[in-house]
């Protein structure tokens, strides 16, 4: 059965959106993300998840703990961080339409923290906030069998897979199948759920955004639970997805060319080589000939090129 939500016009707006992002990313001419920005967000990535399950270890601490360095911190803290790493490293080796992979990903991400790591709750529960009951959960003995209708849902659904991951997410988190760690399972196997959606979301921290609204998130949670459908849910968690993708777009948007940057993309290209101004107006494309003639003579003038010949004989070298 398909779990109960609607596809509203916010939904449609937000995916239109997203779609939009990604092919601007795509199209940007670096659009393979530098190792330093890649370790920067897995490690907003890894906190963000933790601190909203209250781990209380800071960015810098969490980044220590991955670089292999000793912290003063609290173990539990220390491992939760460590089985975090271990599991992110592992996302594309999960099948995202396998209850085995998910109990062994849980297995991962829980190690040495409870003793059903990996394995289905056999208890049943409540999610208490303050004095009050906020969640009742299905009874145990109904998880197994409601996880195998969630993952079909996934596997045989026909709806857009940015509103199914969401879906995904919604219904884990109301099912509540582990003892602990629901939660950073929910937005975990939704990372994997996107990055089989698009590969760039290996890259996009959309947990530490959930993070900044935390209050937000539970509240759609809230309010989806009490509604009886996901929707509130898609629409917040369409949201945050749209922005950490703006926040990645800006971060790995090229600066402005200057004559200089484009000289010096010319000098890799061309190296110690003959060319002509034809061959730089094919190096850079959306530049017009008296800009590529205004390049190459402040490349003369500032000893960067030698030349030969005159006007359209004219030949460079990089000096």
């Amino acid at each position: 059965m398909q779990p109960p939500f609607s596809i509203s016009t916010v939904i449609l707006d937000e995916i239109s959106q997203i779609e939009r992002l990604i092919g601007r990313i795509e199209g940007f001419t670096k659009s393979k993300p530098q190792p330093q920005l890649r370790k920067s967000n897995q490690v907003r990535t890894i906190h963000g998840s933790l601190a909203i399950e209250g781990n209380t270890l800071g960015i810098e601490q969490v980044t220590a703990v991955i670089e292999g360095k000793r912290i003063i911190g609290k173990t539990t803290e220390i491992r939760e961080v460590l089985n975090a790493v271990e599991a992110y490293t592992q996302l594309q080796n999960f099948n995202p339409h396998s209850s085995k992979d998910l109990l062994k990903a849980h297995a991962t991400m829980m190690a040495d923290l409870i003793s059903t790591a990996g394995k289905w709750r056999q208890n049943n529960v409540g999610i208490i906030h303050g004095t009050e009951l906020a969640h009742l959960a299905p009874g145990a003995s109904m998880v197994p069998h409601l996880m195998n209708d969630l993952i079909g849902f996934l596997k045989k659904s026909k709806i857009h897979p940015l509103i199914s991951g969401c879906v995904f997410h919604y219904e884990l988190e109301f099912i509540h199948p582990f003892e602990d760690g629901n939660g950073r399972m929910g937005r975990f196997w939704h990372s994997l759920l996107l990055y089989h959606y698009h590969p760039i979301f290996e890259f996009i921290p959309v947990e530490s955004l959930i993070k900044e609204h935390q209050k937000n998130y539970y509240r759609a949670l809230a309010t989806s639970d009490k509604a009886g459908n996901a929707t509130t849910f898609i629409e917040f968690s369409l949201s945050m997805i749209r922005e950490a993708l703006q926040e990645f777009g800006q971060d790995l948007r090229p600066e402005p060319q200057s004559a200089e940057t484009r000289l010096a993309l010319a000098r890799e290209k061309f190296q110690t080589e003959d060319f002509v101004r034809k061959d730089y107006l094919a190096l850079f494309k959306t530049i017009s000939t008296a800009t590529a003639s205004r390049d190459l003579k402040s490349g003369v003038e500032s000893n960067t090129l030698s030349k030969r010949g005159e006007k359209a004989l004219t030949v460079y070298r990089f000096n």
